[in-house]
């Protein structure tokens, strides 16, 4: 197990269901409803998880990737998830299938994707230069099982958080 698979997996599994929720249309707001149910809570428990597990660590060991420390990274990847976490909330404030809705989460999905690009090209290649096999184990191992407990996303409440305070706190 390694935290870097694990958090690349739940990229490509944010990345499937945003694609699912574009090629359902907007006929079936019911199953629109569920669908962004269900990449609402990953979206949330996957940056609590990496925000609680994987940068911590990353401003412990990391030396830096594509040009950025890892200072640069983290606080970049905090500013990101806060984003992130105010275009969902967006579009909750919306009905399923509607144009509103639609577009919200159009927008919701630019702001993920262009996270989850820079994270793969920093953060991830970061840690995987610096980090050995036994601490990518052992995050991979709480990684799973933090997600895994918050599933239903109860004990999970999304805020923003300060960038360099977070810095700050964990480096």
């Amino acid at each position: 197990m390694d935290i870097v698979q694990l958090i690349a997996d739940d990229h490509q599994e944010q990345r499937r269901l945003f694609g699912l929720i574009e090629e359902m249309g907007s006929g079936n707001p019911e199953g629109l409803k569920a669908v962004w149910q269900r990449l609402r809570v990953l979206l949330d428990v996957h940056a609590l998880a990496e925000e609680r597990l994987f940068y911590p660590a990353l401003l412990k060991l990391g030396k830096g990737a594509d040009g950025e420390t890892p200072e640069d990274e983290t606080r970049d990847a905090i500013k990101d998830h806060n984003e992130i976490r105010d275009a969902a909330a967006a579009v909750d404030e919306h009905e399923p299938g509607s144009a509103e809705w639609i577009e919200a989460v159009a927008a919701a999905n630019k702001a993920n994707s262009d996270h989850l690009a820079e994270e793969e090209r920093q953060g991830l290649t970061d840690f995987r230069r610096d980090a050995d096999r036994e601490l990518r184990h052992r995050l991979g191992v709480d990684f799973i099982a933090f997600g895994s407990a918050h599933l239903t996303g109860r004990g999970v409440t999304p805020h923003d958080r300060d960038p360099d305070a977070y810095v700050k706190r964990n480096g």
